[in-house]
């Protein structure tokens, strides 16, 4: 009995603390049915991914991609089995959503475009971008901010441009000089032939090379105006970095397999990196020496602009890294859309000789042919503006634009977009697609000539294909690669009159099997239509 009241006691305090568990399981019992109704309910609200492949677990599509190369192609073809105008594409933990459709590129672009203003990681822009130190590779975020107003501001601003049109002449001058040379009659009267793609880049670099280094050559260069060895050698590291900069690489999907380089892109990367910097970083550093020890006051080039750049404690605004890498991507960004346009522009339009007839008719008509083709004519040469934005359509230098990476969550044409998804824009199939062009595979100038009277921009602002990217990431260098391109088509078309080899009847038009630059680069006659003294620098 005398034990009663403590068993009694305890009894009392087994029971409140079984009790309490019981309140606590029931209440965490209840929680966990809240939330996963709530969890269950807000999933159904949520719109479903884009259409897509059913991803494996862990590595997504990788499997697909890898046995369907090159990944360009893989992508176009599933879309079109698909019937979608944008899709969704797992590869590794990333999705990537390809779009084919102007009004949800816009979307992307305009409505959402702060949401969509970073960009992607890889071992190429990586590399190419020494960290991310320069302006379109790199993620948002301060450092963007930053090159993108120098960049803007400092290097390809109006006025910029005025100040360098002497350096852009000089190289118009020059590329007829060039060619002029390489079509010269032989001696059983025939005309040589000229290698188009070589002629274009190496005209397109020239300029480049000219406004931030102030020379021409590296080396000795040539006396026909045309490139040495040691301009030849790092104009085609450019183009085997721009092969890779917007590459589908396993690596950048699965991060823990960079290391072993599977698809060998970082090692073709770096010595790409290797011979270009071969040739540039001595001159950055000699010019940077040279504004240190006061041996230089004035600026005579790009690179002069960005090593006299002060912040606020009038301390260098750049490292030497920064220049070296901004001049890179400088390079990347101006050379490759105007020289492949033209290339392809004339393949075209040799086919097809009544193009080629009205684009030397205007030519002439403002031009005549008693001196050669300035800027100045640029605003009145609406057809030949025309041929160049037709070839950015049809041909563009790349199939996709640079991912677009989203910072949030959002929802884009009734579609869930997770953040941190790759967004890429289709420059092939935008300017291809059917339900917005008429004969979309025809090469037709004409189609972009709305009156007389209308000045043809080469920009397409409702993201009916892309020339130049848009909005946060557009393309701060409008004004330099429309004078570049239209100076290139201008100045060759009323230069010379080109015809196919007398053995081919018409230009063979296949894409490469591994891009859609022209499969084999245009070997074509070239013959003088004005005095010879037009020729001569």
């Amino acid at each position: 009995m005398g034990h009663t009241p403590f068993l009694r006691l305890s009894n009392l305090r087994s029971f409140w603390s079984s009790l309490v568990v019981i309140i606590t399981c029931f209440t965490i019992m209840m929680k966990s049915i809240r939330y996963n109704f709530i969890h269950s309910y807000s999933m159904k609200q949520k719109p479903n991914l884009p259409p897509g492949p059913k991803p494996w677990p862990i590595v997504g599509n990788l499997p697909q991609m890898l046995a369907n190369k090159p990944a360009h192609k893989w992508i176009h073809n599933l879309m079109k089995q698909m019937n979608a105008e944008i899709a969704c594409i797992r590869l590794g933990n990333v999705y990537v959503i390809p779009v084919t459709c102007p009004t949800i590129a816009t979307e992307f672009l305009r409505k959402q475009d702060a949401t969509f203003a970073s960009r992607s990681f890889s071992v190429a822009t990586d590399l190419v971008s020494t960290g991310y130190s320069t302006t379109a590779l790199v993620p948002f975020g301060e450092q963007w901010k930053k090159m993108k107003k120098i960049v803007t501001n400092h290097l390809l601003s109006p006025l910029k441009h005025l100040w360098l049109h002497h350096k852009r002449t000089e190289e118009a001058d020059n590329l007829m000089f060039y060619v002029y040379n390489k079509c010269k009659m032989m001696n059983d009267g025939t005309y040589g032939f000229v290698n188009v793609r070589n002629v274009a880049r190496h005209y397109c670099d020239n300029l480049i090379r000219k406004n931030t280094f102030k020379v021409r050559y590296f080396g000795e260069g040539r006396e026909d105006g045309g490139p040495g060895f040691e301009e030849a050698e790092p104009v085609d590291s450019i183009f085997d970095l721009l092969n890779y900069v917007c590459c589908f690489s396993v690596s950048d999907y699965m991060p823990f397999l960079r290391e072993l380089d599977l698809d060998g892109h970082q090692k073709k990367v770096r010595e790409a990196l290797r011979i270009i910097k071969k040739y540039h970083d001595p001159i950055v550093q000699h010019r940077i020496k040279q504004w240190n020890d006061g041996l230089k006051i004035h600026e005579e080039d790009w690179l002069d602009v960005l090593i006299s750049l002060k912040d606020s404690d009038n301390n260098p605004s750049l490292t030497f890294e920064e220049i070296s890498a901004q001049i890179i991507e400088l390079m990347l960004a101006t050379v490759d859309n105007p020289s492949n346009a033209f290339e392809w522009a004339l393949a075209e339009m040799i086919n097809q000789p009544e193009l080629l007839r009205r684009a030397v008719q205007e030519l002439d008509s403002v031009v005549g042919k008693d001196r050669l083709v300035q800027e100045s004519d640029i605003p009145k040469l609406n057809y030949v503006k025309a041929c160049a934005k037709e070839a950015f359509r049809l041909h563009p230098i790349a199939p996709f634009i640079p991912p677009h990476v989203s910072m949030s969550d959002t929802v884009v044409g009734n579609y869930f977009i997770p953040k941190g998804s790759h967004v890429v824009l289709s420059r092939q199939e935008l300017g291809r697609n059917p339900k917005v062009w008429n004969e979309p595979y025809k090469f037709k100038p004409e189609r972009h000539l709305k009156s007389d009277a209308d000045d043809v921009a080469l920009t397409e602002p409702n993201m009916k294909f892309i020339s130049f990217s848009t909005e946060r990431r557009g393309c701060p260098g409008v004004m330099l690669g429309t004078t570049m391109t239209v100076m290139l088509f201008a100045r060759l078309l009323h230069g010379f009159t080109w015809t196919a080899p007398t053995n081919v009847s018409t230009i063979n038009l296949s894409e490469s099997d591994d891009d859609i630059l022209l499969a084999q680069p245009l070997l074509v006659i070239a013959q003088p239509r004005l005095p010879p003294k037009l020729y001569h620098l």
